[in-house]
């Protein structure tokens, strides 16, 4: 058994990347809102504990995957937080959240004599199951170096990005803003083609063959092409979000991203329409309503 470590927030991401834990080896002490959701791990040698900070050992490591800014800074430094029970231990922070915050926390765990490593994730639940997802991370050299084993545990690579851990936070945003954009420019590429007489799928089809033979095209083109945005990878309030987190970083280091403003706009029409139980891909609809179809 390799050391135990504690784990907060067992959603659709969180539950995969702990089984992923448990699969290597690793002890886990696992916390979420709703107790619930950790049956399945308890069944597989998990330790369900009562609050965050119950999920802390002195001088051990945290893993957090939780759902925003807010819910993180609960769980580490709110009543029944985690950060004054780690003394000198590793906070794995993996939420998207903004690099502001990240830099925020980092002090504070400096403060306490802890250290705060970000590591947010790209892919979606299906690719958390696999243990394949790309990890960005930045803090602490020897922080890092300690939390290397989970991050191997849970994903197929990890990109260092230096010290200043708001630096991997602000990749995820940077990625995640590229993502959009993707889904942005195919919507109103097949709806251009589709007005002119050319079936959806027959655009997906020539395009990602040739100029965009891609990951990002050839996956979420698919759920454009076809307007069928099912199974739910992230549903469009989560992503609006970290779309929101996108234009305040934006505006915070005075980068205009005009672009951002509109794919968070789109994503405020699905969820004000009631269209949260979609993928947030949805948001392409708007584009193909905006044009009568």
């Amino acid at each position: 058994m390799k050391e135990t470590v504690g784990f907060i927030g067992l959603g659709g991401m969180g539950s995969a990347m702990t089984a992923n834990l448990l699969k290597a080896g690793f002890g886990l002490r696992v916390y979420n809102r709703t107790a619930e959701k950790a049956r399945p791990l308890v069944e597989q040698g998990a330790v369900l504990v009562r609050s965050p900070a119950e999920a802390a050992e002195p001088g051990g490591i945290v893993v957090t995957m939780v759902s925003d800014d807010a819910a993180l800074e609960a769980v580490t430094i709110g009543t029944d937080g985690f950060l004054s029970r780690l003394k000198d231990g590793v906070h794995l922070a993996m939420s998207t959240i903004a690099p502001r915050t990240a830099r925020h926390l980092a002090e504070l765990h400096k403060k306490g004599g802890a250290h705060y490593v970000a590591s947010p994730v790209f892919g979606k639940p299906e690719v958390a199951v696999a243990a394949k997802l790309w990890i960005a991370t930045a803090g602490d050299a020897a922080a890092r170096k300690r939390v290397r084993p989970l991050q191997e545990a849970m994903g197929q690579r990890v990109f260092e990005f230096g010290d200043d851990p708001g630096a991997a936070n602000a990749i995820k945003l940077a990625g995640n803003f590229m993502l959009g954009a993707a889904i942005e420019a195919m919507a109103e590429a097949f709806t251009l083609a589709q007005k002119h007489g050319v079936p959806r799928h027959d655009t997906y089809e020539f395009f990602t063959q040739t100029l965009f033979d891609c990951f990002v095209y050839r996956g979420y083109g698919q759920l454009v092409a076809s307007e069928n945005y099912q199974p739910v990878g992230a549903r469009p309030s989560l992503i609006r979000k970290d779309y929101g987190l996108v234009v305040d970083a934006a505006a915070e280091k005075l980068v205009p991203m005009p672009l951002a403003a509109l794919i968070h706009e789109r994503l405020t029409a699905r969820v004000a329409k009631g269209h949260d139980d979609q993928d947030w891909a949805s948001f392409a609809r708007e584009v193909s309503e905006s044009a009568g179809l």
